[in-house]
């Protein structure tokens, strides 16, 4: 595989996504609402979350279950749209 190829990803799987952000109150929950119109089977204990060392950001990270690549570039988009974040990966 060069550096150019993606990831040859067999669906379904379980799938660890990061999404980075600016600290602020009800980040955490926006995404998990976002999260669970594309992964209904989501759960709070396969989430977690992280304080940058400054307080500044904070990481959200979940395991979704993702059933295609279809899903995961819809995901990614909606947690873009939040203007909060920063990244996602």
């Amino acid at each position: 595989m060069n550096e150019l190829e993606a990831p040859n990803i067999s669906f379904p799987c379980d799938y660890p996504i990061k999404v980075v952000g600016d600290t602020r109150a009800g980040l955490h929950e926006d995404v998990y609402e976002i999260v669970l119109k594309h992964d209904p089977s989501l759960t709070t204990d396969k989430v977690s979350q992280r304080t940058s060392r400054k307080g500044n950001f904070i990481s959200i990270s979940f395991m979704l279950r993702a059933v295609g690549q279809e899903q995961l570039e819809a995901l990614f988009d909606d947690l873009k749209k939040l203007e909060a974040v920063r990244m996602v990966l």
